[in-house]
């Protein structure tokens, strides 16, 4: 059917166009064209296997090249920041004598007993906040405070409570470390995409059926992400438990190392740490890869 011309208005003027954006605003300003960023400069772009080496070999020699260059220059004195040469030979005298060992174990054994007491609380309470509002509605809120009050300014009442022994060392881990493990764990829980939820339950899935084969497979990434990340916190709280009231532990030696100013000593335990906190977490990120292959 033909569409009737609409009626001009009398006098035979068009009415008149609405103004474009250009003439409203101008034109837009010319940028010139960028070019290609490198490989290392662009966003979240994979890098080559012989880059990424070369990086991650540079964060750990570039650090150590100025302490060799700091010691042997002697431009900051030795008592403060030892060579090191000094703080090998501090540490495989301690290897020696048998402390080391002593104290490492001591200190990693409070560490399974207070996190790994914290993590087998916080996953199942956060996997309930994560995949029940109810959970969440009664959980998140006191967990969100309890986050904010220090740990370590719970150490004079564990004492009092606990004692003097192992268990307020213990205890301190696990209340610096159980509630952030919550919330990390729900959040981990939350990003589980509704649809496969929703089409689960469309299949004829149970509630359990969809925790179990569902929510918890796509989720145990994230909560070993965060388990992973929480580990950290643990060994500095499990120092600062060991400076108060403790016969033996790496905190316990630093801090007599310290009372004698051997700060060789005190490098090379904090060298041992470190090293075994790298070899948690290359074991946590490997087990992490291996079990959650089929996420995306």
């Amino acid at each position: 059917m033909e569409r009737l011309a609409e009626p001009r208005p009398s006098g035979g003027a068009a009415p008149e166009r609405p103004p474009t954006a250009r003439q409203l605003f101008g034109s837009l300003p010319r940028r010139r064209p960028s070019g290609r960023p490198g490989t290392v400069l662009a966003l979240r772009t994979p890098l080559p296997g012989r880059t990424r080496t070369i990086l991650v070999l540079a964060s750990v020699a570039v650090p150590l090249l100025a302490w060799l260059v700091l010691g042997a220059t002697g431009a900051v004195d030795p008592r403060f920041l030892p060579a090191p040469g000094a703080v090998w030979a501090a540490g495989v005298e301690m290897a020696r004598s048998g402390e080391l060992v002593t104290d490492a174990w001591a200190t990693v054994r409070r560490i399974l007993y207070g996190y790994g007491l914290g993590v087998a609380v916080a996953v199942p309470l956060g996997v309930a906040m994560g995949s029940f509002t109810a959970a969440r509605s009664a959980l998140e809120p006191v967990s969100g405070l309890l986050r904010y009050l220090p740990a370590a300014a719970f150490t004079p009442l564990l004492l009092i409570w606990l004692g003097i022994g192992e268990s307020p060392k213990i205890a301190l881990i696990f209340i610096g470390t159980v509630f952030f493990n919550m919330l990390m764990v729900a959040d981990a829980v939350r990003q589980v995409p509704l649809d496969l939820v929703n089409v689960s339950y469309t299949l004829g899935a149970r509630r359990s059926e969809v925790l179990g084969k569902v929510i918890l497979p796509y989720a145990l990434p994230g909560i070993v992400d965060a388990v992973r990340v929480n580990f950290a916190a643990a060994w500095g709280l499990v120092v600062v438990a060991e400076l108060v009231n403790s016969q033996e532990g790496l905190g316990k030696r630093i801090l007599l190392a310290q009372r004698f100013t051997q700060t060789d000593k005190i490098f090379a335990i904090l060298v041992v740490i470190g090293l075994i906190g790298v070899t948690a977490d290359v074991a946590l990120r490997i087990t992490r890869d291996r079990i959650g292959r089929w996420v995306p």
